[in-house]
């Protein structure tokens, strides 16, 4: 029985496939390095300076968000003092 050994190109893993059927036969994990306690700990303060640099982000992008409501509310109305159709409740057609 001839078969044949694949490495997966997105998890690594080494799958064994019988050539005749194509049916898998085995599935082997890569084995995952373990880092050192140094290591973990550096990839925290990583994470947590990427979750403040996102947090202050988004707290800008509100502050912007809250001028452009405004300035939208204000177009607005602008138009609705320039229009002179009276508004037609859609529920009031029938």
């Amino acid at each position: 029985m001839e078969r044949y050994s694949i490495i997966c190109p997105c998890c690594d893993a080494t799958l064994t496939v019988d050539a005749n059927t194509g049916a898998l036969l085995a599935h082997e994990e890569k084995k995952k390095v373990l880092g050192s306690f140094e290591d973990l700990k550096g990839n925290l303060s990583k994470q947590a300076e990427h979750r403040e640099q996102i947090f202050a982000q988004q707290m800008s992008s509100m502050k912007d968000r809250e001028r452009l409501l405004e300035e939208k509310f204000q177009e607005a109305l602008k138009r609705a003092d320039t229009s002179d159709t009276p508004y037609r409740n859609p529920l009031d057609l029938d």
